[in-house]
């Protein structure tokens, strides 16, 4: 009985095979074994060889078209490279398949190890690279690990309330103040050091102190409660300078190193601080004097209705608007410094300033955050008041433009004041 198998395949031999008629496969196979016989001698027949398991079973695979047989043989062979190609040639020798006339051709002879091999090389590149990617880190990210770890361990602790703080907080000039210790961290990993954090609502003491020795750039989250520790800085007392923020929705630790540097070359001077943050006490201040000039309004809209007497009509309603008009155009001010802080009364917790000229005379009133632009354009202003800190900034502009007097709620971090300027405030 022949040998249906073989334990190793290292070739296979593809053969096509055309017929002038219609047969069956075992006529195929038999066609075989009887024209090879003894074509090659004892040591390559195939009935021998099949018994040793040197050749595998062959296979084959027919269709009839047109009264035609074709179709292809294809013969496993665990021989050596030379005597597969023997055994493959000697398969040519074939002419007849019963009373048909036949014609085989070989078509390949395929070493089923290269096949393997593709197959190897295919999954060991599949394994290196998972290897690479997921097992091995390279040398880069080795370095960049190690460089964090040693940026986290240099996490110092400020003052008696111990805050989470960078190293360079004691030598540096300029402080940046956040919230909480991951944002000192991720500060610190990018290379920014002279951070320290509120570590809560409440302001530590500290912390005040070191805002008046430093100039203060305080960066905050991108949400509501980014507003919230501006305002406990600002009532705890801390001098502030800059402020910077992060995207809106955005936090601080969670900021790349390129967004990083975009919000802190963004910072803004704390006198704009009308666009970043309103207090509490603000917006009620506010929707109460938006309240009294919806009711002004409706008011005045009572008294120039069309539904009033003719003999109103007849009266020319210029005259009341010049006399309404008219305080605010002769508004003066005697120069004192008590006068001033009455002014400053009068402006606390609407964010806006109030120009004077050589007279004692308002000519302007506008919101904190333009007063820079407002001065820079200016040419006779002698004295500002405004509900806001006063800055070096400031200072030294108002010396450009001829300034005598600035007044102002606090100073702030101001280091040298220019001759020919004073300086007031309620503290």
């Amino acid at each position: 009985m022949a040998k249906t198998y073989i334990d190793t395949v290292k070739y296979l031999v593809y053969t096509d095979v055309e017929i002038d008629g219609l047969v069956e496969k075992p006529d195929v196979v038999g066609a075989i074994f009887g024209q090879t016989e003894g074509l090659l001698g004892d040591e390559l027949d195939l009935r021998d060889l099949q018994k040793n398991g040197r050749i595998g079973r062959i296979e084959v695979d027919l269709r009839g078209i047109e009264g035609k047989t074709k179709g292809t043989i294809k013969i496993p062979s665990s021989l050596d490279m030379v005597e597969t190609c023997i055994i493959a040639a000697a398969l040519e020798t074939v002419d007849r398949v019963g009373p048909c006339e036949a014609k085989l051709k070989v078509g390949k002879v395929e070493d089923t190890r290269s096949v393997k091999r593709k197959v190897l090389l295919t999954r060991a590149k599949e394994l290196l690279r998972k290897l690479i990617t997921m097992e091995i880190p390279e040398s880069r990210e080795i370095s960049d690990m190690v460089r964090d770890e040693v940026k986290i361990s240099e996490v110092t602790d400020y003052g008696p309330q111990k805050l989470p703080a960078g190293p360079g907080i004691h030598t540096s000039n300029d402080i940046v103040v956040v919230e909480g210790r991951a944002d000192v961290i991720n500060l610190l990993k990018n290379n920014i050091t002279n951070v320290i954090a509120v570590q809560g609502a409440k302001v530590p003491p500290s912390l005040v102190e070191l805002t008046k020795k430093k100039e203060v750039t305080v960066f905050l989250d991108g949400d509501r409660g980014g507003d919230i520790i501006l305002n406990e800085l600002v009532q705890g007392g801390a001098e502030i300078d800059f402020i910077a923020r992060a995207p809106t929705g955005m936090e601080v630790e969670e900021l790349t190193r390129k967004e990083l540097i975009k919000c802190m070359r963004n910072k803004v001077p704390f006198e704009q601080r009308a666009d970043v943050v309103k207090t509490e006490r603000t917006e009620k201040y506010g929707r109460r004097e938006e309240r009294r000039d919806y009711r002004g309004k409706q008011k005045y809209q009572q008294r120039s209705a069309p539904r009033e007497a003719p003999r109103h009509e007849s009266r020319p309603p210029p005259k009341k608007e010049e006399e309404k008009k008219e305080p605010e155009k002769v508004h003066k001010i005697i120069p004192s410094k008590e006068n001033f802080l009455t002014e400053l009364d009068e402006l606390e917790n609407t964010l806006n300033a109030r120009f004077y000229n050589d007279h004692y005379e308002r000519v302007a009133e506008v919101p904190v955050r333009d007063v820079i632009k407002k001065l820079g354009e200016s040419r006779d202003t002698n004295a500002i008041i405004f509900d806001g800190i006063i800055t070096q900034r400031l200072v030294d502009l108002a010396a450009k433009q001829n300034v005598k007097t600035l007044v102002g709620i606090k100073l702030g971090n101001v280091n040298k004041t220019p001759e020919g300027i004073e300086i007031i405030t309620k503290s």
